[in-house]
């Protein structure tokens, strides 16, 4: 029982602790991408009427809609160089994807006015050595699409766009390392796509996302790709699952190698109750019932080891969430690790410690039926 509630114990805290760093890592990504995003299935760019774009805005459910255009630059300062997404942003994507909360320090929103501003990721803005206190710039260069042939013409071959980083925000290493925001405007001028957009960024009720889903699907035509949250990253949220499945398997292969101790217990169990199953069988007890006596027994004692190895994870789990005793390293959004208990997982450590008893038990249970005590053979 002690081994069977220490595996079951293991099993609550692991799942709480995936549950709540899978809960971190939703809501950081929750707050960059948006809950619809229409993109187009070949190419990088195209163009949207303002009648259209009218059209998705008076869908039943739709919130807000953002037209944004992104991709790869090339961004120096001085000595420093680096490879970022340059993010072509309106005035309305803040409403569709909540950054601000991430923005540390300097402006919440950029500007295409007399000194053109960005936002950039803090880590960014270290390795190009740039700063918002300071008129300091960054040069963003990218391919000129009209020229065909660039070693005819070097000095036509890259335009360029300055830029002064007015905000910085802090989500995490993956958006902070990668992204800068800017003026739409400004970003469509540099990439040559004037009126045309990478995609449009929709926020949406709750309940409406795969209803609005499905009528843009019907509107725009396989053109076109409308995905939800989950599938612009159906990579990270697959592996993330995958993850807690397998070290769930781990967990009961352990669960199983600890039960062996009961299998030996109750066939221990089974050699000293000889006389009385046999007693049993001649008072007229089937076979049946001396099967359910020691399956039970089995039962049982993996549920009041399993009960105990739960409340014992559950207390863990609730002592980590009050006061963060184990930390975490490295520059993570959270100082501790972070759990989650959800009943879920309470319920699937019960189906399985129900499950273990009963695979544990059947081989002792079967050797009862056929034990007989020798002292009662000549009777």
């Amino acid at each position: 029982m002690v081994a069977i509630a220490v595996s079951s114990g293991a099993m609550i805290v692991v799942f709480s602790v995936f549950n709540g760093l899978e809960s971190v890592v939703k809501d950081m990504y929750k707050d960059f991408y948006p809950d619809l995003r229409i993109s187009v299935a070949r190419g990088k760019f195209f163009p949207m009427t303002d009648e259209r774009l009218a059209v998705i805005k008076q869908l039943p459910g739709v919130r807000n809609i953002s037209e944004v255009i992104e991709d790869n630059v090339f961004a120096v300062n001085h000595d420093q160089q680096k490879v970022i997404v340059l993010k072509g942003i309106d005035n309305n994507y803040f409403n569709v994807n909540d950054i601000r909360q991430y923005i540390v320090a300097g402006d919440d929103s950029v500007s295409a006015g007399d000194v053109h501003t960005a936002i950039a990721g803090s880590r960014t803005m270290n390795e190009l050595g740039v700063d918002i206190n300071t008129l300091s710039y960054i040069i963003l260069n990218y391919a000129n699409p009209t020229v065909a042939d660039p070693t005819a013409d070097p000095l036509s071959a890259f335009e360029s766009l300055k830029l002064h980083p007015a905000g910085v925000f802090k989500i995490g290493d993956e958006f902070d390392d990668k992204y800068v925001l800017a003026p739409l405007s400004l970003a469509q001028e540099l990439f040559h796509q004037k009126g045309r957009y990478s995609s449009i960024e929709i926020s949406a009720e709750p309940g409406a996302i795969k209803g609005i889903q499905r009528q843009l699907r019907d509107m725009l035509g396989k053109d076109y790709r409308v995905e939800t949250r989950y599938e612009q990253n159906r990579t990270l949220f697959m592996v993330m699952g995958s993850e807690k499945w397998a070290v769930y398997a781990i967990l009961v292969l352990v669960l199983l190698i600890a039960s062996f101790n009961m299998v030996g217990a109750l066939s221990m169990l089974v050699l000293e109750k000889q006389k009385d199953i046999a007693i049993l069988k001649a008072m007229g007890a089937q076979h049946g019932t001396i099967r359910k006596i020691f399956l039970l027994e089995g039962v049982l004692w993996s549920l009041v080891g399993g009960v105990a190895g739960i409340l014992l994870g559950c207390g863990i789990c609730l002592v980590q969430l009050q006061f963060g005793i184990v930390k975490m390293g490295g520059s993570f959004l959270v100082d501790a690790f972070p759990v989650e208990i959800q009943v879920r997982d309470i319920l699937l450590d019960i189906a399985t410690i129900l499950a273990v008893g009963v695979l544990t038990s059947w081989y002792p249970a079967m050797r009862a039926t056929k034990a007989v005590d020798p002292t009662l053979k000549s009777t």
